[in-house]
């Protein structure tokens, strides 16, 4: 199941997406889509409505360096054990959204990742059982500011910004996420190939060990890592990022104050 947020001429909706590419359909789900969702029985075309970002978390947990390739990339080596940092719900954003480039931030670069979109309250979650907990799949773009990165020795103001988490198009429940296709264009340019095969730590581990540090809740989700080939985006770029099973994320690139 594609699982959508939708604005249409009647308000915002999740909606199940069925049909074939162009000729989608979005049925309106009654309340939220967690559990076995109900539907109030109406219904748009795609090419009608707007999708925004497919869910709103209560928080974002993020994986850094999770492919051995973009450690190096990085100029270190990848950690034995994962590392984590949050972003800010208020960076989420969905498709076509613009990602705002701060004015004091450069180079600003993109992330393309898999994102696990958590689908109930679950906390110290053994890796075997992480499936159970999972409402299914998204793409996301961890847009990070390198030079605040560098300055702070932290990341929470070089990934936190406003428009940092471009999440979407869709989530999909029915999708296993252990070997999936990632790439990532800049103006049609490929800058990041690679597979979810190469994760360092894949997605049981993930939640096992996030959930031991913290309560996830429904919505929540995990962004599982970028591969090699990060790099900089500028005003008036488009970055789609494509993960096979899924779909694809774009999002137009301007520098505020413009």
């Amino acid at each position: 199941m594609r699982l959508g947020r939708i604005a249409s001429p009647d308000g915002v909706a999740f909606v199940s997406i069925e049909g074939d590419a162009g000729q989608e359909t979005c049925r309106e789900i009654a309340e939220h889509p967690f559990g076995t969702p109900t539907f109030t029985g109406r219904s748009w075309p795609l090419a009608d409505i707007r999708l925004l970002a497919p869910i709103l978390a209560s928080k974002v947990i993020c994986l850094g360096k999770n492919y051995a390739a973009h450690a190096e990339e990085m100029g270190g080596t990848a950690p034995e054990d994962p590392v984590i940092f949050l972003k800010p719900n208020t960076a989420i954003i969905g498709p076509g959204v613009a990602i705002q480039l701060p004015a004091d931030a450069n180079p600003v670069h993109h992330e393309g990742e898999l994102a696990v979109v958590i689908g109930r309250p679950c906390k110290d979650v053994p890796a075997p059982r992480a499936a159970e907990n999972i409402l299914g799949y998204t793409i996301a773009n961890d847009v990070s500011a390198r030079d605040q990165q560098q300055q702070d020795g932290q990341w929470m103001r070089a990934k936190g910004h406003d428009t940092f988490c471009p999440v979407g198009p869709w989530i999909v429940t029915d999708l296993d996420p252990a070997n999936l296709d990632l790439q990532t264009t800049v103006n049609g340019q490929v800058r990041q190939q690679s597979n979810t095969a190469l994760m360092i730590h894949d997605v049981g581990a993930i939640v096992e060990w996030v959930s031991k540090v913290m309560t996830l809740l429904p919505g929540d989700l995990i962004l599982t890592g970028t591969p090699e080939g990060v790099g900089p985006i500028e005003d008036g770029d488009t970055v789609s990022i494509t993960v096979s099973g899924i779909g694809t994320l774009t999002n137009p690139v301007v520098r505020k104050g413009k």
